[in-house]
């Protein structure tokens, strides 16, 4: 797959971990060996499910296949809980089955290899289905348990995948908006509220990662990766690619010729403009519902249309969507409200039959034949293109770590960084010359601590072959210094003698910030279930 980088991130957040650090924002192997704060930039949830598993035991490469497959499950099982509100078990079975076979979703895992987005792709419908709940059960009582459902769902689409977050939020907010106003003229304007409490939570549980995340972007390279190659105006779709376009494991190119597809998928779509059928019966049984049928519809048209050419006038006005790289990302928003979608008519046709056997065996063997189609027609798609004879080792070397691994994804160094052109010219050690000789009696490196004793016959200066970010700090002989920060590590002047060297890695204060808000949200969680509980209790006792 194209991001080949998973293993080593696995094995490094796993390092971070056992060393203590939490939230991970640093490890120490990548970025040429000089380190650098992937974790405080990159998505780090599906990591922290594969690092613990390493953490525990499990080989590095076996925990990495577990984070892919768990994040390749949940999609499936949260589409069907949102599903299943709407269109019953059959039709949430329809809908989970295609949102699982989205060939979008093969490309993400087997062709791009892209861990965060398809972890994203899982909690998109649990955020739904924790909002769509909040709004059936809003009445006297505060409905916490399904607040912090759409806060989780929310959370983990963030803490997945930042660009993915970005994609869903204005989707996310009209769909709780609709409900809003439904509300108002349903019930009442502050039940109504609670459908954004939600938002709030999950902003404030994601907190560690996302404000870091754009206040320190500065110190880095991340916007280089909009630039070259990357460039939104060079990987519109054209519309026959969305119905089908071969298969590949490629990349994306300008033009209608790409090597990898974008196909939404046939039944995909079919089954989709299918629901369109069942808006009448649903005019009839529940306004709401048709609102809904409405929005996704909408909400579909406009997601393959920000995939198309004509789409440009709406990415050079609105910047920050530059960002996004590549328009097919959208795929992801066309897969679920198609997948969505196509439960309707399952939905409505279960209940047409209902009430005779013959038809209910001829709806029961219609279903299972279009959920086999459906798995047929794309299971083909979810196999890797070769299959590699690599071991563990085979990725987390240090040579693989500080150069190939390195190679694939250096923007997280700082700013104008000098960046060794070939494997020889990594620096062997810690500690190198820059004036006077010097001798390292003892050295002792882990993710967020260098700690060595030095002695020099007079006084020298040396570079710590570490990448500066604000958070490190220089201690000599216990005692806090002054360093320079430059192209290539840390410089210091050490005196005469010998001396105790320890740089130590502290959060920054945005840093701390942010994880009290972290923190602030999981106590507004506990007290939710607790109150919960106690409001439960009370109307059993009554």
């Amino acid at each position: 797959m194209h991001d080949d980088t998973q293993v080593a991130r696995v094995f490094e957040m796993q390092k971070s971990l056992s060393d203590g650090m939490f939230p991970v924002r640093w490890v120490a192997n990548l970025g040429y060996g000089y380190g650098y704060p992937i974790f405080n930039y990159y998505a780090p949830l599906a990591y922290y499910v594969g690092g613990v598993f390493n953490l525990v035991g499990v080989d590095a490469l076996i925990a990495t296949k577990l984070m892919m497959g768990i994040g390749i499950v949940l999609a499936g099982i949260f589409m069907y809980l949102l599903a299943r509100e709407f269109w019953g078990k059959t039709g949430a079975i329809i809908s989970s089955v295609l949102y699982l076979y989205a060939p979008y979703h093969a490309v993400d895992i087997y062709v791009r290899g892209d861990v965060a987005e398809f972890w994203a792709y899982a909690f998109i419908p649990l955020a739904f289905w924790g909002i769509y709940k909040t709004f059936l059960f809003t009445g006297k009582k505060i409905p916490w348990i399904w607040i912090i459902t759409a806060a989780l769902g929310y959370a983990g689409v963030i803490l997945s995948h930042n660009l993915s977050a970005l994609m869903l939020t204005p989707f996310l907010l009209l769909f709780a908006a609709i409900l809003f106003v439904y509300s108002c003229f349903h019930s009442s304007r502050t039940k109504g509220y609670f459908l954004f409490a939600g938002f709030f939570l999950g902003i404030m549980l994601s907190a560690f990662y996302w404000l870091p995340a754009l206040s320190e972007t500065g110190y880095t390279n991340v916007s280089s990766v909009i630039t070259g190659g990357s460039q939104y105006k060079d990987h519109f779709v054209c519309l026959p690619q969305l119905w089908n376009s071969p298969w590949g494991f490629g990349g994306s190119a300008p033009g209608c010729t790409d090597g990898l597809s974008f196909k939404v998928g046939k039944f995909h779509i079919l089954l989709a403009l299918l629901s369109v059928i069942p808006l009448v019966y649903f005019w009839k049984k529940s306004k709401i519902v048709f609102i809904l049928i409405i929005y996704a519809i909408i909400a579909l048209l406009f997601s393959v249309f920000l995939t198309l050419q004509q789409s440009k006038f709406l990415w050079d006005m609105l910047t920050p969507m530059a960002f996004f790289q590549f328009p097919w990302r959208f795929l992801v928003l066309i897969s679920f409200f198609t997948s969505f979608l196509s439960g309707a008519l399952f939905f409505m046709l279960s209940n047409i039959v209902a009430k005779r056997k013959i038809t209910q065996l001829g709806f029961f063997v219609f279903s299972i034949t279009i959920t086999l189609g459906i798995i047929m027609t794309n299971a083909k798609l979810f196999v890797p293109q070769k299959v590699l004879q690599k071991t563990t080792i085979d990725y987390t070397n240090l040579r693989t770590l500080e150069w190939e691994t390195s190679q694939m994804s250096d923007e997280y160094l700082p700013k104008n960084f000098a960046k060794p052109t070939s494997l020889q010219s990594i620096p062997i050690s810690r500690f190198s010359q820059v004036e006077n000789p010097f001798r390292v009696i003892s050295v002792n490196t882990s993710p967020k601590n260098i700690f060595a004793e030095i002695t020099a016959r007079k006084q020298t200066r040396i570079r710590i072959n570490q990448a500066f970010f604000p958070g490190w700090k220089l201690f000599l002989d216990n005692t806090q210094i002054s360093e320079i920060d430059s192209n290539k590590g840390i410089i210091f002047t050490l005196p005469k003698g010998t001396h105790i060297i320890n740089l130590q890695y502290h959060q920054t204060n945005v840093e701390l910030f942010s994880d009290f808000l972290s923190m602030a949200g999981i106590l507004v969680i506990l007290a939710g279930i607790i109150c919960s509980k106690i409001t439960t209790y009370g109307s059993k006792k009554k």
